[in-house]
């Protein structure tokens, strides 16, 4: 989460639900774990946990610490899990399927045939590095705590390595998995992880054949067989993290990397309208969009986040696509409207934008940041032509944004490469000095106008952004050669030749 929630208010109610929450989600899991582990045994139950019932009950003690453990991390750690009922539900449903895939595989197929890295990518995913680190230990131990007191295993001398294979190969998903950008990598990811799995599985078995309780060429057919079903683990836990992950985000609401490039593509709905219908505005976009990206790059925020934000910000303008400068022909249509009907219909673009996103079922942060893009900027061209056709007094505020003010970093980023993109071309700025001249006007007008009151950005944020837009408009506007205009043709010995013009 991006977010620490330490600080933020927690009552006794919230704390209760928490408990109620983990305490179900508890059963449940325990439930699971009852009927998978003694579904052979229903038979002659009574005479089974006779025999095995003290292995049983350590075995569900060790379950309810890691549960508790589990939700004092959360608590002292990150309490946005435990604010929501759907968020707790989403950790326990990832150890839950784990524990069901590595029991049904280790049953019919081998115990290193299992996908004991699925929790820690579906966990670094969908909430974070943090959580994915986290939860893999858990999910580690908990299969530990199967196949060695709860008769979860049946390899020799296998339980020795259970515990060292779920752990290492979920770190290692998680530590690959941090430059994964498209669900086809994560395949990659998958068959890398092998290596901590194979090398495990290679030294259990060479220790075996040293012992002397097998020949030599069962050992080599032991060891080439178990490395085979560690290769299909490591691939199975790619597979179903492809082949669960579209239904996590749709569920839970979870915005990935993966989702907010899909968004991202020109082929998204709203962008490929935009594109059609306001090819100015897009191209706008997309500039604002890599803009974006470095600013967020140079000072810490995400940029696949900043990319998105930048692509949606303006959508609002396909409502008077015709209304916007960078739409328009050699016709401006403000040009038959007064100044005070062409400023709501500008400024009513982040608005109409904010419904647009939420109406299509967008994330959250996409719509704040294209309501918040403009804070409560005047509209300074219409302003100054209504001041021009009256000569009584004019409330700025009618020829202003509604608001609200840039509420994270982010948003700054984009209201300042929105309006520096803008600018820069209107001045046809090409050299350094006259950019960072247009840009860092741009910056203290904001800054006079208090447009950062509501964020957390820094003065030396606010400088970090500037070098960025400077370096980066500066080779996008940069000076261009002119050609010369060259005539040619066709001579008839049927070679070409070029005339000046």
């Amino acid at each position: 989460m991006a977010l620490n929630q330490l600080d933020k208010e927690w009552t006794k109610q919230m704390l209760a639900k928490s408990i109620l929450y983990f305490l179900l989600h508890f059963i449940i899991f325990v439930s699971i774990g009852a009927v998978a582990l003694l579904w052979d045994q229903f038979d002659n139950l009574a005479e089974h946990m006779g025999k095995n019932g003290s292995s049983y009950l350590y075995a569900l003690f060790c379950v309810f610490m890691l549960v508790v453990i589990t939700y004092l991390y959360y608590l002292f750690e990150d309490r946005t899990v435990l604010e929501s009922g759907k968020s707790i539900t989403l950790v326990f449903l990832l150890l839950d399927i784990s524990f069901l895939a590595s029991w049904l595989i280790g049953k019919y197929i081998n115990i290193f045939a299992r996908p004991v890295a699925f929790v820690a990518l579906m966990a670094f995913v969908l909430i974070g590095r943090r959580s994915g680190i986290f939860l893999n230990i858990i999910n580690a131990l908990l299969i530990f705590v199967a196949d060695t007191f709860a008769g979860g295993i049946s390899v020799q001398n296998a339980y020795y390595s259970s515990l060292i294979i779920s752990f290492s190969a979920g770190m290692f998903a998680i530590f690959f998995c941090n430059r994964a950008r498209t669900r086809l990598h994560i395949v990659g990811v998958g068959i890398f992880i092998v290596i901590p799995v194979d090398f495990t599985i290679a030294l259990l078995e060479i220790s075996t054949f040293v012992e002397g309780s097998t020949t030599a060429v069962h050992a080599l057919s032991s060891i080439f067989m178990h490395m085979g079903f560690g290769l299909f683990g490591g691939v199975m836990s790619a597979i179903l993290f492809l082949a669960l992950l579209p239904f996590f985000e749709v569920i839970f609401n979870c915005l990935t990397v993966f989702r907010l490039r899909e968004l991202t593509s020109s082929d998204a709905k709203v962008l490929k309208k935009l594109k059609e219908e306001a090819p100015g505005t897009y191209n706008h976009s997309t500039v604002v969009a890599q803009l974006a990206e470095a600013c967020a790059a140079a000072i810490g925020e995400d940029m696949d986040y900043a990319r998105a934000a930048a692509m949606y910000h303006d959508v609002g303008k396909l409502h008077n696509p015709e209304h916007f400068t960078e739409n328009q022909g050699d016709y401006n249509l403000h040009d038959e409207l007064t100044p005070e009907l062409s400023a709501d219909i500008i400024r009513s673009h982040a608005r109409d934008g904010y419904a647009l996103i939420k109406s299509n079922h967008l994330p959250d942060f996409l719509a704040d940041i294209a309501l918040q893009h403009h804070g409560t900027m005047p509209i300074r061209y219409f302003y100054a032509k209504a001041l021009k056709m009256t000569d009584g007094e004019l409330n700025i505020e009618d020829f202003s944004y509604m608001g609200p003010k840039p509420q994270t970093k982010l948003a700054a980023i984009i209201m300042i490469a929105d309006a520096s993109e803008a600018a820069v071309r209107a001045a046809n700025a090409k050299k350094p000095e006259d950019v960072e001249r247009v840009i860092r006007g741009i910056i203290e007008e904001r800054m006079d106008l208090e447009q950062f009151s509501e964020c957390d950005i820094t003065m030396v944020e606010l400088t970090k952004i500037r070098q960025a837009l400077v370096n980066t408009l500066s080779g996008v506007y940069h000076h261009r050669v002119k050609y010369p205009t060259i005539k040619y043709k066709h001579t008839s010995d049927g070679s070409t030749k070029g005339e000046n013009v």
